[in-house]
């Protein structure tokens, strides 16, 4: 990503900028909340004249923890660096989370990855922050070792609109809810699901409503149903020249069709091209209706027509 250094396992030998400014966290969702707390992470290294940096965890803690668990990421990793780089931050430090990581405990976070592989000079945290071992690292510990050690620490209140607190748990309720306008509102953006478009059984071209096909992944599943969506390409075979797209797209398992995995799938408006191979970012803009199985195709198609109709006003609005 232009202008963003990754480092993955911090201290494994690699040469990078000591003395940043670090925010820590698992940042899923890169909700306002979390870009309220990395702001202030590039303010403090602004002043101070060092890089401004953020150390996340992957894979999810909770992907290790509850490895049988439902999908529930509302930002992998590719995103999360996408994210991570627009909020303009320096370093991007990646520490590899398992089951032997998960038995350190914070004294030895803070002493061996924070000060000894990262050489943080400041760090910056959420007030209900924890980490190592039966998560005894806390910003308490923080100031208390702080104070030790030579670094400084600042701890972020609650983020709120001056209603609900900014919480990538609520945005994933909002999003199980059907509500993806809401949960715009606390992410900053309309959620988006991504990914490389995959050949599908191309049943959507034969009756008139050609679909780009994404799967979930590890995304957290929102309310099966239809959405008026907004398409944009990513990367340098960006298929749509830089244009951001309308369309309707179906989330679920297509019981119409007798479906057993869950997929996104995409009309996009007023274009005709081959999409397949391409990666696509599709972003749910309102949720139109619950997902339901039809007689036969003709209705379905008469639905999906609707169903158009609807999301061009909606888009249009």
């Amino acid at each position: 990503m232009p202008g963003l250094r990754i480092i993955r396992h911090p201290g494994f030998g690699t040469a990078y900028p000591r003395g940043a400014v670090l925010a820590l966290g698992n940042f899923d969702g890169l909700h306002k909340g979390h870009a309220a707390l990395i702001a202030e992470a590039e303010r403090l290294a602004r002043e101070r004249g060092v890089p401004s940096a953020v150390l996340t965890f992957e894979p999810h803690p909770r992907n290790v923890f509850m490895p049988d668990c439902e999908p529930f990421r509302l930002t992998p990793f590719r995103v999360k660096e996408r994210e991570i780089a627009r909020l303009g931050v320096d370093l991007l430090f990646i520490q590899h989370f398992d089951a032997e990581f998960a038995q350190r405990s914070a004294e030895s976070f803070i002493d061996e990855v924070m000060v000894g592989a990262v050489g943080t000079a400041h760090v910056v945290v959420g007030h209900d922050s924890t980490f190592g071992n039966r998560r005894r690292g806390t910003p308490a510990m923080l100031r208390e070792k702080g104070a030790q050690l030579g670094f400084g620490v600042t701890v972020i209140e609650p983020v709120s609109d001056g209603g609900a607190t900014y919480s990538s748990t609520r945005i994933r309720e909002l999003l199980k809810a059907g509500k993806p306008r809401q949960a715009a509102a606390q992410l900053g953006r309309f959620w988006e699901i991504d990914g490389r478009v995959a050949l599908g059984d191309q049943r959507g071209r034969t009756i008139g409503f050609p679909t780009a096909n994404l799967g979930l992944g590890e995304y957290l599943r929102p309310a099966f149903g239809v959405y008026a969506v907004r398409v944009c390409g990513d990367g340098a075979d960006d298929p749509l020249d830089g244009r951001t797209i309308g369309g309707v797209a179906n989330i679920g398992l297509r019981p119409t069709v007798g479906g057993l995995v869950p997929w996104l799938e995409a009309h996009l408006f007023d274009i005709d091209r081959n999409l397949y191979g391409c990666h696509l970012r599709v972003a749910l803009v309102e949720f139109i209706r619950p997902e339901r199985k039809f007689a036969g195709f003709a209705e379905l198609k008469a639905q999906i027509a609707a169903d158009a109709t609807q999301a061009r006003e909606i888009l249009a609005g």
